[in-house]
């Protein structure tokens, strides 16, 4: 997150994307981990959707969680793909396909993920 910051306020618009997808999918896998779910997984977000979908979650967490989900979702693999390989097809480079908007926006969900994360810790127990 801290990196995702330095790189939004030195105009690394690519770079910031890049922290900021990995603070986000960071942010879902430590709350999987809350609930015992394996932490090896890139696309946290599948995993929180079926953790909601069980339905044994309490009601403030299933919230938080669901507030969590479209972030998780929106800055899975296909993002983190073109931050570190650029469009391919259309021979585009990484530097070439962010502006301060995408970095900004990226940054602003990676922030709000790790609060929410935040927020579940307080309220969910510790797994022995």
């Amino acid at each position: 997150m801290q990196e995702a910051e330095q790189d939004f306020g030195l105009g690394r618009w690519r770079s910031c994307t890049y922290g900021s997808d990995l603070a986000v999918e960071n942010a879902g896998i430590a709350v999987l981990m809350l609930f015992g779910v394996s932490p090896s997984t890139h696309k946290p977000a599948m995993h929180l959707s079926h953790l909601l979908s069980e339905g044994t979650l309490e009601a403030a967490a299933a919230e938080l969680i669901e507030e969590l989900l479209p972030m998780c979702e929106r800055h899975e693999s296909h993002e983190k793909m073109l931050a570190k390989y650029g469009d391919e097809a259309g021979y585009r480079l990484p530097w070439e396909l962010f502006e301060e908007k995408d970095g900004s926006a990226a940054l602003e969900d990676a922030q709000k993920t790790v609060r929410i994360a935040s927020e579940l810790a307080a309220i969910v127990p510790a797994k022995e």
